[in-house]
């Protein structure tokens, strides 16, 4: 029982707390690109910047797919202060460091981090996971971890 409780916990809580810094109207029928900005949450002095396509009441009633938005999404990182690397994954397929969903239950905009130790570097990667789609969609951010 206590298994599958956390199993729902962990797909419904986001791995880090976002504020939207903006809003861009892009139609007259009210969809809107979100801006959203989010510390990583185990590298200080990192700040991300994520974008995602947010569909109107009308554009959903209009399209039918009501509880889903569109996939698209990019990300965009800054070093806002020393950085300091925290208990990070350090595995290639990296960590989840953000997610907002994109429908009911099967899809949500996710911000991956990487460590690149070859090369001395974070990796971003805003991507859709999708069950039936995949994550064709995505979007990339490199940070260096020393001073050019």
């Amino acid at each position: 029982m206590r298994a599958p409780l956390l199993a729902i916990i962990s797909l419904i809580a986001s791995p880090a707390l976002a504020e939207e810094v903006g809003r861009v109207g892009v139609d007259w029928v009210g969809n809107d690109v979100v801006i959203e900005a989010f510390p990583d949450p185990a590298v200080q002095g990192v700040t991300c910047h994520i974008a995602y396509f947010e569909r109107s009441v009308f554009d959903r009633l209009q399209q039918g797919n009501w509880f889903e938005d569109p996939s698209y999404s990019a990300v965009d990182c800054v070093q806002t202060g020393p950085i300091t690397l925290g208990d990070i994954d350090r595995g290639p397929e990296g960590e989840d460091i953000f997610s907002e969903r994109q429908s009911l239950i099967l899809k949500a905009v996710r911000v991956t981090r990487i460590l690149d130790e070859s090369s001395n570097s974070l990796v971003y990667l805003a991507h859709a996971s999708e069950v039936t789609q995949g994550s064709g969609k995505m979007s990339l951010s490199v940070i260096p971890l020393t001073a050019p």
